[in-house]
């Protein structure tokens, strides 16, 4: 395993991780800018509320889309380890 190597399994690796946490992000991102909005319009100036809706957000949105999480990760693992097995030889 050379150099090269390496540099492609890092780049899988942080591409996948962005691929991964990317829906949840945005999800959070958009739930907390409603909640804010709503705040801001409300003149409610409480801190924690926010956190609630993300939460909740965030938790279907994972029980949504588990199986594709499960499966992208499985296939990464599959040909991760099937390209380190072809590095050795």
């Amino acid at each position: 395993m050379d150099f090269a190597d390496v540099v492609k399994i890092g780049r899988e690796f942080l591409w996948l991780s962005l691929m991964l946490i990317t829906p949840v992000v945005v999800v959070s991102l958009a739930v907390g800018l409603i909640v804010s909005i709503g705040q801001t319009v409300t003149s409610i100036q409480e801190q924690t509320l926010s956190f609630a809706p993300r939460i909740v957000a965030v938790v279907i949105l994972l029980m949504f889309m588990m199986n594709w999480y499960l499966e992208t990760l499985k296939n990464y693992t599959e040909g991760l380890m099937t390209e380190m097995v072809g590095m050795v030889r």
